[in-house]
């Protein structure tokens, strides 16, 4: 029988499904973006260890690390679908350091969908 893993692992891991639901579900799961993922929940490892109280908001700071990675090198990530008029912007992460994280279009003031919920 194979040990459980700790309360810090699984928070890791629950982060780690969430945010590839949502790159997934916007089509841009690909391997490179996959890695991006790994490297930001390695980090968030080391983060969540020195603090474990924080383990509720490792997901929303995975999100967010992510979010950073992918508009370093293609641009904004997630699109918001709501504003259909204007500048295309991306949707934020709220709250930014919390649990039960959001994604939120700060422009029309209104919740998209929970970190892991992109359709």
């Amino acid at each position: 029988m194979e040990p459980l893993a700790s309360p810090l692992e699984q928070a890791l891991h629950v982060a780690r499904a969430l945010v590839m639901a949502d790159l997934t579900a916007r089509d841009v799961a690909q391997a490179d973006v996959v890695s991006m993922v790994e490297d930001a929940v390695a980090q968030r490892r080391w983060w969540v260890e020195q603090w474990p109280e924080g383990a509720a908001y490792v997901t929303g700071l995975i999100a967010q690390d992510v979010q950073d990675a992918l508009l370093e090198r293609y641009g904004r990530w997630p699109l918001c679908p709501v504003c259909a008029d204007g500048e295309p912007h991306a949707l934020e992460v709220e709250p930014e350091l919390g649990a039960d994280p959001h994604w939120v279009c700060t422009k029309a003031a209104v919740m998209v969908a929970p970190v892991g919920g992109l359709t």
